[in-house]
């Protein structure tokens, strides 16, 4: 190799080097600051579009969460206050059976109507406002439609990412009509129910004991769907767990092994330096030739 004051080879073989070096450095410390190794499609084009793919899946399964979670909300607000309807009914039977005693009086069984109306008006005022996010599922009615369509169209969930599966849960009426203890003489407050004589307790006591089994069978059928819609949630929550430790497997970047080739690199760095300033030195030993 001849030597020349213009062309330092060993130099620019020294910058060429140095240059690799930081740019490796520059790489290393991007995925110690982001903690990903692939943080674009420039890095792993393949990698990246998977990841991109399962974060989009991701994203669509949380709105399915936020539905189901909707979905689980309604559900115990409807099973609270179904719970007390079927408490209430309970209540009535034993009023119902009370005034049916052929000894009682009639101010006794006065007494007993009085607690029996009131208890059908705190029935009807729970399924009324049973609501959550302006949703009823015991009020017997379905919101923009007028009359309620017979069966009650269900209320529906999204259940999967592509929206193309739902799950469902069925409208119940546990209103006073809904559980056939309704007047039907509406000109007059009174009800249809009374107990003011014996044959009357013994009708409301009949009408009673229909309508507690009918409601029991609905919040059986409400509890069923609540706890499918529970199970539900847990699958997606588990789901899109496992996609993000799939997405995290592509492109998380192991911050051990890029700790410690942090520190490589920089002593690399440092080397490449000074080299490269013993390299830009070569020249002037040329100087000593021409001293006489």
């Amino acid at each position: 190799m001849s030597n020349s004051v213009i062309t330092n080879a060993s130099a620019l073989v020294a910058l060429q080097n140095l240059n690799a070096t930081n740019t490796k450095l520059a790489s290393t410390q991007s995925r110690v600051n982001t903690g990903l190794k692939v943080q674009g499609a420039k890095d792993n084009a393949a990698t990246w579009a998977i990841a991109q793919n399962q974060r989009a899946d991701m994203s669509a399964l949380d709105s399915v969460k936020t539905s189901l979670n909707r979905a689980t909300s309604i559900a115990d607000v409807a099973l609270a206050a179904g719970q007390q309807i079927s408490d209430i009914l309970v209540e009535l039977r034993q009023k119902a059976t009370a005034a049916a005693d052929p000894s009682a009086s009639a101010a006794t069984r006065k007494a007993y109507n009085d607690e029996f109306q009131t208890l059908l008006k705190s029935l009807q005022s729970f399924a009324d406002n049973a609501s959550f996010d302006g949703e009823n599922i015991l009020n017997g009615q379905v919101p923009g439609v007028t009359p309620a369509p017979s069966p009650l169209t269900p209320l529906s969930f999204l259940a999967n990412a592509d929206a193309s599966e739902t799950i469902t849960m069925n409208r119940q009426d546990m209103t006073l009509a809904g559980l056939n203890l309704e007047s039907t003489d509406f000109t007059s407050p009174a009800t249809a129910f009374d107990l003011l004589s014996q044959d009357n307790a013994a009708g409301a006591l009949a009408s009673v004991e229909a309508a507690l089994a009918n409601a029991s069978a609905k919040l059986a059928e409400l509890g069923a769907q609540s706890n499918q819609i529970e199970k539900h949630t847990l699958f997606v929550t588990k789901l899109m767990d496992s996609l993000e430790v799939g997405v995290g497997n592509l492109v998380d970047a192991d911050m051990a092994r890029e700790s410690a080739r942090l520190q490589a690199l920089q002593v690399q760095q440092q080397l490449g330096a000074q080299a490269l300033s013993i390299a830009n030195q070569a020249p002037q030993i040329i100087l000593s030739l021409f001293k006489g």
